[in-house]
């Protein structure tokens, strides 16, 4: 049961230090843009991901302190128990003592032997003797050893009530945080709302402007599905790639490092998650989301998140280069890069720098938008990058 507690005591640990670097990465990231005019609509999917991730942190601090409160009962109880066992071994370790005492005279030892009936009892006489002084012994070590375990859950208790202190007053600190960036949506959803009808306009020509995106990546992806068949003399109807054996293999790799992945960008964070979901601002609307935005820091390089070669490199007007690198039947895609350091079909290795990420000038925004695809069916790139 202790070795349980402590393991989820651990994983909890973790978790909240991850949620602590993730808090810290978008307030250095919101720092480095503070001068910049954000649009509204960035700003609230700014405020929704920090939220949710204060949200998330009190939620863990507070299963820490709950499992904290559960350990400090239980030693709580442990002391008592302890306490009355010892107080018991005492007593019978004292009265022991001077009954032992009592008998210390060698005469009465000799007589006691002495006074057997025979031969056999004088011998069990002797062995009782003997079980008798390392009976003694033993009792006087069970003391010592208990009393130093009381000693031990005496310091273990104080420990963690101390620590309980502690994330009792940081949840306090992140609750106010919280408030903080509460009140400030609201206001800001307050502006948007008395204009509601301007920002749905925005928002539905940006997920227009995403959709022919995603159309000209599938096309992309069938016509390379396509060629792939017609090179291995199969049908180019199929929804597959053919798969040479070097390929196979890639694609077993690929697949046996899912979750285990690395970022695509060296620091950042998901500021926008993968599927479905309604529009923070406008909830009648539905964000179709093939891939994952990540917010990252000026400058910042995209990388290649596992070996294999480049497919495509999309230029399309008005939109940034786009970076398609095959791994078997697997394509991982890189949408909003400013520069492009490969050519289709270089082959890359995991962590290649492939690209620059575009930093908008207006707003100070890095955003890399991310997608895992099996053939041309979007996967969850959290489900691949490692603690995504």
């Amino acid at each position: 049961m202790a070795f349980s507690q402590n393991s989820k005591q651990k994983q909890l640990e973790t978790r909240r230090q991850e949620l602590r670097r993730e808090i810290q990465k978008i307030n250095e990231l919101r720092s480095e843009n503070q001068s910049k005019a954000k649009s509204e609509l960035s700003l609230i999917e700014d405020f929704n991901y920090k939220i949710n991730v204060l949200s998330n942190l009190i939620k863990v601090t507070n299963q820490q302190a709950n499992l904290l409160t559960r350990e400090i009962n239980s030693n709580q109880q442990k002391i008592t128990d302890l306490r009355t066992e010892l107080k018991q071994l005492k007593e019978d370790y004292a009265a022991m003592i001077v009954k032992s005492y009592k008998s210390k005279n060698q005469q009465s030892r000799i007589m006691f032997l002495l006074s057997s009936d025979d031969f056999k009892q004088a011998y069990k006489r002797l062995q009782y003797m003997k079980q008798y002084t390392e009976h003694q012994k033993k009792q006087g070590e069970t003391i010592k050893e208990k009393t130093a375990e009381l000693q031990a859950t005496n310091e273990n208790l104080l420990k963690q009530q101390e620590e309980k202190k502690k994330l009792i007053a940081e949840n306090r600190t992140v609750q106010k945080s919280l408030e903080k960036e509460r009140a400030e949506h609201q206001v800001l959803m307050a502006t948007i709302k008395k204009n509601l009808s301007r920002y749905t306009a925005q928002i539905k020509e940006k997920q227009r402007e995403a959709d022919k995106i995603d159309r000209e990546i599938d096309r992309l992806i069938k016509a390379a599905i396509a060629k792939s068949n017609e090179k291995a003399g199969k049908p180019k109807s199929s929804t597959s790639f053919a798969l040479t054996a070097e390929e196979k293999v890639l694609a077993s790799n690929f697949v046996s490092n899912r979750g285990k992945l690395p970022w695509p960008v060296e620091k950042g964070f998901v500021r926008l998650g993968y599927g479905s979901q309604p529009h923070p601002i406008n909830k009648s609307l539905t964000i179709k989301s093939n891939g994952v935005r990540i917010a990252t820091e000026k400058g910042a390089k995209a990388r290649a998140v596992f070996d294999g070669e480049v497919s495509e490199i999309l230029i399309m007007k008005n939109v940034n280069p786009i970076v398609m690198i095959r791994h078997g039947n697997y394509l991982t895609i890189y949408k909003n890069l400013s520069e492009v350091y490969v050519k289709k079909g270089d082959k890359v290795s995991t962590k290649q720098e492939i690209g620059k990420v575009f930093t908008n000038s207006s707003n100070g925004e890095t955003i890399l938008s991310f997608t895992i695809s099996k053939g041309f069916v979007t996967e969850n790139p959290s489900s691949w990058i490692y603690k995504m």
